[in-house]
């Protein structure tokens, strides 16, 4: 019993102790707001010679909110965290020549090499974790950098393939033809090979135009692809590279 009432005061007294050490370590944190926009998409790091052309790019909304804090302990340097729900997403559609990829037409699976058009929709809405270094180059313009990682809580990645056709199995394969009209199309979704948590780097600049309101304008880049590490239906590995504008509004 004794040692029971011991323990509890011992922990009371540290607790007591972290709770006066900390006392006003958050007073100089800067809280603000951020809503924005992104634009980007997903693509491999060089482009290949088997996609020969990109004949279509449409915006999604690609939407970001959320808030994050900062600080400046020294002169200039210091740190940022955020916490933000955002989507980014894309509507392309390119040309292709002798491309790997696997496709579902008339109920049945086939994979091989596809020579014709291709359209890709790609949905990622997130939570977005940011933790990166500060530098202020006045008191209106701050730098910033760091690493990010990101939960998936929606993900899509699907299209069609159309005025072409695909060699299956081998490049002097049989040849499966794919019309121009919905129906004659060959359908794809590898929306469950999408990993669930990715991480990369994110870097920016942020200008604070008045006491309250501010811009941002930030550039991400995925390290870790946008699909399991044991997918390899894609021949490449496909990278989410967007950059976003955000206006902040400062609440405290």
């Amino acid at each position: 019993m004794m040692k029971n009432i011991r323990l509890t005061a011992l922990i009371c007294t540290l607790l007591l102790s972290v709770s006066a050490s900390a006392e006003g370590l958050f007073d100089d944190v800067e809280l603000k707001a951020r809503v924005g926009y992104s634009i980007g998409g997903t693509a491999p790091l060089s482009m290949p010679a088997t996609i020969r052309s990109i004949e279509a790019f449409h915006l999604t909304p690609n939407f970001l909110a959320g808030v994050d804090g900062s600080s400046t302990p020294g002169s200039n340097w210091g740190w940022q965290v955020g916490l933000f729900i955002e989507n980014k997403g894309m509507d392309g559609e390119v040309k292709t020549k002798a491309y790997r990829m696997k496709v579902r037409m008339d109920e049945s699976e086939m994979e091989g090499y596809y020579t014709g058009r291709v359209r890709q929709k790609v949905t990622e809405w997130m939570f977005t974790l940011p933790v990166q270094a500060t530098y202020l180059l006045s008191e209106q313009v701050k730098l910033k950098a760091g690493p990010y990682v990101s939960f998936l809580f929606n993900k899509d990645f699907s299209g069609y393939a159309s005025d072409g056709y695909l060699r299956k199995d081998d490049p002097t394969g049989p040849k499966v033809v794919m019309g121009s009209k919905e129906g004659e199309w060959a359908t794809y979704d590898f929306s469950d090979d999408m990993r669930p948590l990715q991480a990369g780097i994110a870097a920016g600049l942020e200008w604070q135009m008045q006491q309250q309101l501010g811009l941002s304008f930030d550039l991400s880049w995925g390290l870790t692809g946008i699909h399991k590490s044991d997918f390899k239906t894609v021949e490449q590995t496909l990278y989410p590279i967007y950059g976003t504008i955000a206006l902040t509004y400062r609440l405290k």
